[in-house]
């Protein structure tokens, strides 16, 4: 790849277009980094852009921040801080390198950049995961928060997390279904939609009763644990990454929609016995207690039952990259809602 002679740019701010890596101007912060030999894009995320980096001296992740929402210099530096401490509390993450000047972002052309060590790894879903690899994971997410409780500074007090209001998603299911009858030709995936918005109506309204308050425990979380932001070696998680959403949050409801992502089956069912082990080993490893995991349960069915990100991508946005994200997550919402009372019990037994 051509090395680039762009200056490095005075601002802090970062542009959200993407942009081919200037490896000249980037490298030469780096003493120890060595000379570009080849530079690949990665698997593409949602929000951000990856390359692996082979230089003279190694491997490298060069990450480019291009999510609007978390892009600015101040939040990457903050979220670097916070793996650069959790490293030191021994949980598995890849913290960004320093550059000469102990500079973790490196600010080209408007654009923020970091460059991490390379991981060798791969992903697991919960379909790969025993029922020990289930209660490593509830352990590792669990010092997760406890580790962010003991390097981040205390959060402000929480203003509440309020839950969705029916009436709203009403109105979001009329303008969806609007898009999908518009569109020509129709497809398979179209038939679903429509199938999945009309029967999601019903039982909202339904269930709309059941609408659970404010959550009442928040704490630092990382914001998107998944199985593309967990590498693994063999049985053993090798490093977490992605950590562009860590905020504070309630934090039993970021363990419960993990495994709502982890431990859901092609037909959208959850693996309950995963679930169940993957559950105690977090309120163990987290210190939190059955009655905030079940009100998290009751938090997270809701979101799922009110929530159409995939659907929005696609319709609003005409985006179709969580195409394939659709099915098991429309019908998991449906599952979920039949099978509430042992769901629960998977979390809180």
């Amino acid at each position: 790849m051509p090395r680039s002679s762009a200056p490095p740019a005075s601002s802090g701010a970062c542009s959200s277009a993407p942009l081919a890596p200037p490896l000249g101007a980037l490298l030469r912060r780096y003493t120890d980094a060595g000379e570009p030999l080849s530079c690949q894009p990665v698997a593409q995320g949602l929000l951000n852009r990856g390359y692996r980096l082979a230089t003279t001296r190694g491997s490298y992740f060069l990450k480019q921040h291009l999510d609007a929402r978390t892009a600015d210099r101040d939040t990457i530096v903050r979220q670097h801080r916070a793996t650069q401490r959790l490293h030191a509390l021994g949980v598995p993450v890849a913290p960004p390198l320093p550059d000469s000047a102990g500079r973790t972002v490196a600010v080209i052309g408007g654009h923020c950049y970091a460059l991490h060590p390379w991981i060798d790894g791969r992903h697991r879903d919960g379909a790969q995961l025993s029922a020990a690899g289930s209660r490593r994971l509830g352990t590792l997410l669990g010092q997760v928060h406890t580790g962010l409780e003991r390097v981040m500074e205390p959060p402000a007090p929480d203003s509440g997390h309020e839950s969705a209001r029916p009436e709203d998603t009403f109105r979001l299911i009329d303008e969806l279904l609007r898009l999908v009858r518009a569109r020509r030709p129709r497809d398979g995936f179209d038939e679903l939609a429509e199938h999945r918005l009309r029967e999601r109506r019903v039982l909202l309204a339904a269930h709309a009763h059941r609408r659970p308050p404010a959550a009442a425990a928040t704490g630092w979380v990382h914001g998107d644990f998944h199985p593309f932001n967990l590498l693994y070696r063999g049985a053993v998680p090798a490093a977490i990454v992605d950590w562009d959403r860590l905020d504070v949050r309630p934090r039993a409801e970021e363990a419960v929609r993990a495994a709502a992502i982890f431990f859901v089956r092609p037909g959208g069912e959850l693996a309950l016995d995963k679930v169940r082990a993957y559950a105690r080993a977090y309120r163990r490893a987290a210190g939190v207690d059955r009655a905030e995991l079940a009100a998290a349960v009751d938090r997270v069915w809701w979101e799922r039952l009110n929530d159409f990100w995939t659907l929005r991508w696609r319709y609003q946005r005409h985006d179709r990259r969580a195409d394939p994200q659709f099915p098991a997550v429309s019908a998991l919402a449906v599952w979920w809602t039949r099978e509430y009372e042992a769901v629960r019990d998977a979390f809180t037994s």
